[in-house]
């Protein structure tokens, strides 16, 4: 199967031969948002395995931390976490303080390179490929991704999106038929979650990344993880 007839399979089947293709050097990247709850369900479906990590802040919101307890309880899978560099932390906290992402976008990079991307590319660097939960419709930053392509930020890694077609509907349909346990806290009108000082519950028909980094230009929002 080449990577053209990829984009028009379902995401199971992207992931079936994700995991085969890619055997033992894939892992999904999970902050345990809905897309990745649903990821993680079709995942321990699956014959083969793929691996899951998380990325701990060390700024997450309480309930995100109950619900990985939850997917642990349930599933059985190991999930890997990865904690940012102390010394780095200590540094950009005795220098800018507790809130300087806020003060503009370089300071809001600044902790979003420290706390998520660093971290990231510690895991990353023993993989071939990885999974994400990206979908088109989630900003404009995201209206042409693939469902395999070429991750130009990791060379030569390759990034897996199995849920690039789908809308939040198809999301909603798939948790409910499967039973797959998600944060209470999407329930409280929070339709993306990360870090709790940049993440804030959003109004009805605003659009679902407005509550993260509320107080920026949606072109620029983007944490470093998955850049244009």
């Amino acid at each position: 199967m080449n990577l053209k007839e990829l984009n028009s399979k379902s995401a199971e089947e992207i992931l079936d031969w994700s995991s085969k293709e890619y055997s033992g050097r894939i892992a999904l990247a999970s902050s345990f948002g809905l897309e990745d709850m649903v990821l993680i369900d079709i995942i321990s479906k699956l014959p083969q395995p793929i691996s899951i990590f998380t990325l701990d802040t060390g700024r997450l919101h309480e309930e995100t931390y109950t619900l990985i307890d939850r997917v642990r309880s349930r599933y059985k899978l190991e999930i890997v976490t990865y904690f940012p560099d102390s010394s780095s932390v200590e540094k950009l906290l005795r220098e800018k303080g507790f809130l300087s992402f806020r003060e503009s976008l370089e300071n809001r990079k600044e902790c979003c390179r420290i706390r998520k991307v660093d971290p990231l590319n510690r895991a990353l660097k023993e993989l071939s490929a990885w999974v994400t939960g990206l979908r088109k419709d989630q900003n404009v930053t995201r209206n042409d991704i693939q469902a395999v392509e070429e991750d130009k930020d990791h060379p030569p890694l390759v990034k897996i999106n199995p849920l690039k077609d789908w809308a939040s509907g198809d999301i909603e349909k798939y948790i409910l038929k499967n039973n797959v346990p998600t944060n209470p806290l999407h329930k409280q009108n929070y339709p993306s979650i990360g870090c709790a000082p940049c993440t804030r519950s959003v109004e009805p028909g605003e659009d679902p990344r407005s509550g993260r980094w509320w107080w920026e230009n949606p072109e620029h929002k983007e944490c470093g993880l998955h850049q244009k």
